[in-house]
């Protein structure tokens, strides 16, 4: 039995979720915003990039830990936490820079989506398929 890989995905994406909320609160400072965006751009630009982040990261945490409970390898669980990890930091650096589209945002929302389209086919084939004998 190994570690509990999806805990490792966890703590790291955690983090990453940290930061970009003390961005959110860092600018909520500046931008002297107690609610919402304050007709401020940066601060609904800072705010867009934490909540695209919590949208995407607990289902694919969800189905890390469904896959994870269910028997897959350390190297399909790491794989996915990397890739997923990767994708969210693409993302928050291109949605950062530039509300446009930019090489990072398109990558790493291209890449969030194919780890849970994989880990949704894998939920899925382990549920229908037969068990072992």
């Amino acid at each position: 039995m190994h570690a509990p890989i999806t805990a490792l995905w966890t703590g790291l994406l955690g983090i990453l979720m940290l930061v970009l909320a003390m961005r959110v609160v860092r600018t909520r400072v500046t931008e002297k915003v107690n609610i919402g965006d304050g007709g401020s751009a940066v601060m609904l630009q800072r705010i867009r990039v934490h909540a695209n982040f919590t949208e995407y990261v607990p289902m694919g945490l969800v189905l890390l830990l469904v896959l994870e409970l269910n028997g897959a390898s350390a190297m399909l669980l790491n794989g996915l936490g990397a890739s997923l990890f990767v994708a969210r930091l693409l993302h928050a650096f291109g949605l950062s820079s530039s509300t446009g589209t930019t090489p990072g945002r398109f990558v790493g929302t291209i890449l969030t989506w194919l780890v849970l389209l994989t880990g949704c086919a894998l939920a899925l084939w382990t549920y229908f398929s037969p068990p072992a004998v």
